[in-house]
Parts: structure tokens; C-alpha cells; sequence
């Protein structure tokens, strides 16, 4: 007998947990769905995990590990973790493992092959970066979405914003709740304020009539597309048609935008990073060390060279 959805999903939302990013959460059942249509059975087997959690693993196969006191210490279990508490997005809610059953769900298949790196690509479709992509370590079974925040980051508080990618339009921006970040959730017909602040700028900036509701969808990416645009005829001298429409000759005026850049070219890569979710500590137009986080956790979701520069690929990623 064929293991049902159903099993799979209520598996892997208990597995999840509770501290679980609402969006990340929403994202791993939407991949459990869409592989399980393509005849993959997925399973979610691990989501949010407390720092004592984090550090009962991390204290395996270590001697004399404590951590606020507490020993941890397990030397009859091999080390199955190099990150110390703080050092996981597991314990930020911000990073699921999963794997892949049998037909009937009473097996795991630990196999990294075709239907494994397929379950990855959806996952990647979601807005996940993938473990199995990373160069010098490779972590097959872990999905994360980061916002492009380090870990350093998210101890000191500062907190995600993730976009949804499962439906159309976006629903207002939740944060997860756990130990270091609060739960500050907007009102649910308030929108995201800083994507209202994004839109007020591209409506009196480049003189566009999106509305200011807080979300992202087609209109208000037309706009950024068309501010892209206006600035490449005004910088650089291209002699493109304003029209909102990403297409080759967009592309080909594409600069290269790198740490030091300054101007509105910035503010435009900053507003469509952010869109997807990847947080470059401010809307400025000032491309800083936040903003080549950003941009480097982007380039790696989207599988192109994390080099931190914004070029014609990176910009056809964002507006294509």
C-alpha cells in the first residue's frame, strides 16, 4: 500500500516543530505536496531546535562539553555535529532536513539520486538553498531559508524577512519565534511596511502608479523593472523603452554592482533583494557589507557564482 500525503505532511509539520518559521514551514509541506505529486515520497525530519537541543548533539562523541552549565557530554555516541548552540539555523527556525520513504512510508532511503537531488530542486523552486550545493561541505538531507543573515546576526536579534513563494502573492511577513528572536507580527491587512516604503519611492521616484498595499506582485516588479530602466538611459547611456518588461536588451545594459556603489542602481538591487526575501540591513542605495550578504546568499539560491557582484546574471535572476 502507497504511503498517503496526509501521513507525510502530519510526519513532517510534527517534526518541524513548533518554533518553525511560519514561512519556512509553509514552504517544506508545499514540497512534500508537489514531490508527492511527482510520485517522490518526502519527509520532513527535522525543523526548529532549541539551543539545548543543539547543544545535547554537538555534545556527542565530545568530552567534557557543557553548555550554561549543564554537561553534555556523550561519549558513547559518535559526533554527528560541528555546530555549537547558535550556530545552526535549525535553532533560529529558519532550516528543515528531510529525506526520502519507501512506497508504503515504513523505510528511510538515504540515497542521494535522482528523486533525492529532484525533492532538492523543488525545494530550491520554494526559496530553500540547498546543503547538497554547499562546495566545501556537503549537507544533503538540510533546506534553509536565511534572509542572507549570518548567524552572528541572528544571535544579536536582527530578524529575518522572509517572502513566500508557494502562492502568488506574498502573505505579510511573519517572524519566528524562539529564543532570540521575538514574534512581531504586522497586522494581517496592514502589508509589509517596507515594502510600502519600497513602492511610495517607485511611485514618485520614476513617476509610476502602483498601489502602496505592502505586497509584491506583478505591478510593483513592472515598477522596479522600470526604474532599472530609467537609471541605465541616465547612467550609463543605454536607450532602452521604459517599459516594465525584462527582456535581452534590459539584460545587456546590465551593470556590475559591487560593494562601494552608491546611487539609485543600489536602491533598486537592495528593493529586489529584499522582495525575495534576502534582507540587505537597508534600504540606502549604499552597497555595503549587508548588501553583499545579501546578494551572495541570492547568487547561491539561485545557482550562480556567489561573488557578491550584481551583474546581468544576478539581475536577470531577480527581474527575469
Amino acid at each position: 500500500m502507497t504511503v498517503k500525503l496526509e501521513t507525510l505532511m502530519d510526519r513532517s509539520e510534527k517534526n518541524m516543530g513548533s518554533g518553525i518559521h511560519p514561512v519556512v514551514k509553509e514552504a517544506a509541506l508545499e514540497m512534500v505536496k508537489r514531490a508527492y505529486q511527482e510520485g517522490i515520497f518526502v519527509q520532513i525530519s527535522a525543523g526548529y531546535r532549541s539551543m539545548e537541543e543543539q547543544a545535547k548533539l554537538y555534545g556527542q562523541g565530545r568530552l567534557g562539553y557543557s553548555y550554561n552549565g549543564i554537561n553534555y557530554s556523550d561519549l558513547s555516541k559518535p559526533v554527528v555535529t560541528n555546530a555549537m548552540p547558535g550556530q545552526s539555523y535549525h535553532n533560529y527556525g529558519l532550516a528543515i532536513d528531510y529525506f526520502i520513504v519507501s512506497d508504503d512510508g515504513k523505510n528511510a532511503l538515504w540515497t542521494v539520486d535522482e528523486k533525492w537531488r529532484r525533492a532538492a530542486a523543488i525545494g530550491k523552486s520554494l526559496g530553500f538553498t540547498w546543503g547538497g550545493d554547499w562546495s566545501n561541505f556537503k549537507d544533503y538531507p538540510h533546506l534553509d531559508m536565511t534572509g542572507g543573515l549570518s548567524y552572528s546576526q541572528l544571535k544579536a536579534g536582527i530578524k529575518p524577512i522572509l517572502i513566500s513563494k508557494v502562492n502568488g502573492t506574498p502573505p505579510p511577513v511573519t517572524q519566528v519565534e524562539s529564543e532570540v528572536i521575538d514574534k512581531d507580527t504586522p497586522p494581517k491587512d496592514s502589508g509589509n511596511p517596507t515594502i510600502k516604503s519600497i513602492q511610495k519611492t517607485l511611485n514618485s521616484r520614476y513617476h509610476v502608479k502602483i498601489d502602496v498595499d505592502g505586497y509584491y506582485g506583478q505591478n510593483t516588479k513592472k515598477a522596479l523593472i522600470k526604474g532599472f530602466q530609467t537609471e541605465l538611459n541616465k547612467q550609463y547611456g543605454a536607450k532602452l523603452i521604459v517599459d516594465g518588461i525584462w527582456g535581452p536588451q534590459t539584460k545587456a545594459a546590465s551593470p556590475n554592482v559591487r560593494e562601494g556603489a552608491k546611487g539609485n542602481i543600489t536602491y533598486i538591487l537592495q528593493a529586489a533583494l529584499y522582495m525575495e526575501g534576502y534582507y540587505p540591513h537597508g534600504m540606502d542605495g549604499i552597497f555595503g557589507s549587508g548588501t553583499e550578504t545579501a546578494v551572495k546568499a541570492f547568487q547561491r539560491a539561485a545557482r550562480l557564482s556567489a561573488d557578491g557582484i550584481a551583474g546581468e546574471d544576478t539581475f536577470a535572476k531577480l527581474f527575469g
